[in-house]
């Protein structure tokens, strides 16, 4: 029978445990809740700096990322010390270094980037600006753990369950920020909240070193002697590690920059990649995951080989498609690879080392997608380089018809021979194949599925259809016509030539930037002056705009042009007027010198300077009240940049205005109401706004239906346009809250264009 004093120190020790359980716990969490909603709210304060590129998310995933291993090395090398108070004392200090340096803000003589090398510039200025704290937060998970198994608590021998208690922590703060943090608070308030909650993680981290600390020493030793002849992992299963970690990491920013570039850049996209990232790790470590691995090892085929359909077809007019499938399949691939990570994590006495391999996969396959890639090719390959690469990551098998290997290569030598040579070699009988290709895409899609699914094809076996089929979309692209691709820090533009060479078109992402037409109906070739197409024939929503303020004046007008896209504006100018161009990506401006691609510039503003570099930051330095029109069509992919649509903004283009002058602002958009936005800031300028909107019914012509906005001091300074119907003065809604440079909703312009559909 027990005695009252053994029943009494069996309750104490309950009592300890559950209070160590809840403070690392809670520790564990806030410090994932604040490291992962620090990345977009820091980053989004970073945008206005480069013109809103998606690229910026990009290479602040490289920062993260790397930044995430120097945590983990950190934490390493701490418990190595066999004294437990050091590594407390340690961290706590550094913890409070940190906190000296809050709240977060842009390091000084960081405001103005360089002309060049960007993302480089951008490492610089995550490194000075947060990178202390940022580091400090990255240490805390392997930390804490290795601290928890060393309190002796029952739970210590295998504590990867706080590592999904980290997850969740990391994915809710993600999820929130787009859906509750951005909607409600200014920049300055979600500031000021981080750094509370900053401040208040050192005092859960505190209470986790006492715990330690008060733990006897003898426990400690105690907990670990099970493991101490576990086998060290051999170098072998560290680098399965690593390659397993940098597959998704690498696949994270792809689809990041896959789904940004043809929406929007913006917190809202960044962050739902990375939330469902995240979920991978949460779901991966439960202890009775709730998606089994082999459901997911299952499925991951099916999930390739839909991504290589999409990357076919597209998808671009249809948000749930491009957003929903790629996210999608992106999850389910994470998941499988995780999971194969989950189930070759080693004992706990290896489980820093075991965090440091992982993070370091995560810097490789982040360094690969974010810096290596957009500097090494022309279009974004990373994507499909890296969906192939995730078939190296299912577990070897054996093929259920292993029979079939005898002829399986020369078949598929064969069938690429047969696909891929004519389409360089011009084989006039392959043009069946060339007018079908989505459709071949989608059977080699079906193909890999019944192959991994039914038959359990070995990874090289898989691999090689996967591969002939990215092959296949690269050697019949979806374009129609010719296609040349330039890529540069802020996305990838292609010029397409349609296939009976009458017009040559850019794109961005999926994008139409600009279009000029080369021949005549009748084949013969264009002479003369240019006309603008696309969005700025005469008759659309800026050609009229440029008319009204024309006649206004009775006589030449000065004009600034945010973004440059083909040059198509260019030759909206008449003789006599002083026009100036703003552009931030220099391989634009090259793209539209190019005669070979577009002779709008050639011929119209042969000796074109434009001013290079982000518009809120060049713009700004032009001098006050000389332009009687400012036209903002500064693009990045389908969405002008946030910070070029908020109220400061505005203020600067109402300034550099004439007396009498107008902004037009082009906002036209596939998966963003922008109007409303632009009418809500003009107001808080004391502008008044009409808006223009209509269907030119010529799309065969190149010549696009707009959304515009032209906002003025006064009614008579936009001249005509006042009075015509095409052209409706639109008064700010009381309901909808100005987009500032301390805040913007963009998950409200979504929904605003999902309510109204094309209304």
């Amino acid at each position: 029978m027990n005695s009252p004093l053994l029943a009494a120190t069996d309750q104490t020790s309950v009592s300890r445990d559950r209070l160590i359980l809840g403070v690392y716990t809670a520790a564990i969490f806030t410090s994932a809740l604040l490291l992962f909603s620090v990345q977009p709210l820091f980053t989004k304060m970073v945008l206005p700096r480069l013109g809103g590129s998606p690229a910026v998310w990009s290479v602040a995933m490289v920062f993260f990322q790397s930044l995430l291993l120097g945590g983990y090395a950190y934490a390493h090398f701490l418990m190595q010390i066999r004294n437990r108070a050091i590594p407390v004392a340690i961290h706590l200090v550094l913890l409070v270094i940190a906190l000296l340096t809050l709240p977060l803000s842009i390091a000084l003589g960081w405001g103005e980037p360089p002309a060049s090398g960007y993302a480089f510039w951008l490492l610089g200025l995550f490194a000075v600006s947060i990178g202390l704290p940022f580091f400090a937060l990255a240490a805390n998970n392997p930390l804490l753990q290795a601290w928890f198994v060393r309190t002796g608590h029952p739970n210590g021998p295998d504590p990867y369950f706080l590592y999904a208690s980290s997850n969740i922590g990391s994915f809710l703060a993600l999820l929130s920020y787009p859906v509750l943090l951005e909607p409600m608070f200014s920049l300055r308030t979600q500031n000021l909240i981080w750094t509370g909650g900053y401040g208040l993680l050192i005092l859960l981290i505190a209470g986790c070193g006492a715990l330690l600390l008060r733990s006897p020493v003898f426990v400690t030793t105690v907990a670990g002697v099970h493991e101490i002849d576990a086998p060290a992992p051999s170098w072998a299963l560290r680098a399965r590690w690593i390659f397993l970690a940098a597959v998704p990491s690498g696949l994270l920013i792809a689809v990041t920059a896959h789904i940004s570039t043809d929406i929007a850049a913006a917190p809202l996209l960044w962050v739902l990649p990375l939330s469902l990232y995240l979920l991978t790790w949460v779901l991966v470590f439960q202890s009775r995951p709730l998606l089994p691995h082999k459901w997911m090892l299952m499925a991951q085929p099916v999930a390739i080989a839909v991504v290589i359909v999409l990357l076919a077809i597209g998808g671009e007019q249809n948000l749930l498609l491009t957003l929903g499938g790629n996210l999608l399949c992106f999850f389910i691939i994470a998941m499988a690879c995780h999971g194969e990570l989950a189930r070759a994590r080693p004992a706990a006495t290896y489980l820093t080392g075991y965090y440091v391999a992982l993070s370091f996969g995560g810097m490789v396959g982040g360094l690969f997608a974010g810096l290596i890639a957009p500097f090494t090719f022309s279009w974004i390959a990373e994507y499909p380089i890296l969906i192939a690469l995730a078939v190296l990551c299912r577990p070897p098998n054996e093929e259920r018809f292993a029979n079939w290997t005898r002829l399986y290569w020369p078949l598929l030598a064969i069938v690429a021979v047969a696909l891929i040579v004519p389409s360089y070699t011009g084989g006039k009988m392959f043009t069946w194949l060339d007018d079908n290709r989505v459709s071949v895409i989608k059977v080699v899609g079906i193909v890999i599925m019944i192959l991994a699914v039914l038959a359990k094809a070995s990874r090289p076996k898989l691999l090689a259809i996967v591969v002939l089929a990215l092959v296949l979309i690269r050697a019949y692209p979806s374009d129609d016509g010719r296609v040349e691709t330039v890529r540069s820090f802020f996305g990838v533009h292609k010029i397409v030539v349609t296939p009976n060479g009458q017009y040559h078109v850019l794109m961005h992402g999926t994008t139409i930037h600009g279009a000029e037409k080369f021949l005549n109906d009748d084949g013969t070739p264009v002479t003369g002056r240019p006309e603008p197409i696309s969005y700025y024939h005469k008759d659309g929503g800026i050609g009229q705009a440029i008319t009204a303020i024309r006649e206004r004046k009775g006589g030449p007008i000065r004009v600034a042009v945010i973004g440059l896209g083909s040059g198509s504006l260019t030759c909206a100018s008449q003789p006599g007027e002083d026009w100036k161009f703003f552009e931030i990506d220099q391989s634009m401006v090259d793209t539209a010198r190019d005669p070979k691609y577009f002779t709008y510039i050639k011929n119209c503003e042969p000796d074109l300077k434009p001013v290079i570099g982000d518009a809120r930051l060049t713009f700004a330095k032009e001098p006050d009240g000389v332009y009687d029109m400012i036209i903002v069509d500064a693009y990045s992919s389908d969405a002008i940049p946030i910070h070029l649509a908020t109220e400061e903004a505005m203020e600067i283009y109402k300034e550099k205005l004439a007396p009498h002058g107008a902004v037009v602002m082009h906002v036209s958009n596939r998966h963003l109401e922008l109007a409303s936005v632009v009418v809500g800031i003009a107001d808080a300028n004391d502008m008044k706004s009409w808006v223009f909107s209509e269907d030119s019914g010529r799309d065969n012509e190149y010549i696009f239906s707009t959304n515009v906005v032209i906002s003025a001091r006064e009614e008579a300074d936009v001249g005509k346009l006042a009075s015509k119907e095409q052209w409706t003065l639109t008064e700010a809604e009381d309901n909808q809250r100005v987009w500032t440079d301390d805040y913007s909703n963009v998950l409200g312009a979504v929904w605003r264009r999902l309510r109204d559909g094309d209304n």
